[in-house]
């Protein structure tokens, strides 16, 4: 995966309005590799700048992505779209693959 698409990915995440979302596809797409949503995601998963945005990006189904932070911080990101007024698919903890971000 080249420096230049994982810039390409974070710049993307990071310009997406509050109250808005993209699918990772969406992500890929934009970042100019339609194809490679998996690699959006394995990129988000190895953020940890908070400037990134990451909980405002889903997954193609309207589900949330699961995070690279934890159960609680997974919780936090849906505090936080609620507040951005974002809607998100409800997510069972239990019976759903919840995927990185």
């Amino acid at each position: 995966m080249s420096g230049n698409f994982k810039r390409e990915v974070l710049d993307v995440v990071k310009k997406i309005p509050q109250g808005k979302v993209l699918t990772y596809q969406e992500v890929a797409g934009r970042a100019g590799r339609p194809k490679a949503y998996r690699a959006v995601g394995n990129i988000l998963n190895k953020n940890f700048d908070p400037r990134i945005p990451c909980y405002r990006v889903i997954r193609s189904d309207g589900k949330i992505g699961g995070d690279n932070r934890g159960t609680d911080h997974f919780f936090y990101q849906m505090e936080i779209c609620t507040r951005e007024s974002a809607y998100f698919s409800f997510v069972d903890l239990h019976n759903s693959s919840i995927l990185p971000c």
